[in-house]
């Protein structure tokens, strides 16, 4: 899918409709566990057993795409907020 560099929507900064430059960047958040966590040390020493996985080995039933994660920044006032993403196998900005 194509989309284009620069949209025109709502800045929730400004209360009204600019111009935005749009951003593709990398999903982040709390899907990692940092591995000095309780839980990452009690995983750690649960695999330390037989050398089995702990629970079932997942079988490749998850999502065949990832969400976009867009970034618009605001031209005006030069916050920027994210757009709700879309599953889509392919993104360009042009």
């Amino acid at each position: 899918m194509k989309f284009p560099k620069t949209v025109r929507t709502y800045c929730p900064k400004c209360k009204k409709h600019t111009e935005h430059a749009v951003k593709q960047s990398k999903k982040r958040g709390r899907s990692q566990a940092h591995p000095k966590s309780q839980s990452q040390r009690r995983f750690e020493r649960k695999l330390k057993g037989y050398g089995s996985f702990p629970r079932p080995n997942p079988k490749g039933e998850g999502k065949p795409t990832k969400k976009v994660d867009l970034r618009l920044t605001c031209k005006e006032c030069g916050k920027s907020h994210t757009k709700k993403g879309f599953r889509i196998k392919k993104f360009e900005l042009t």
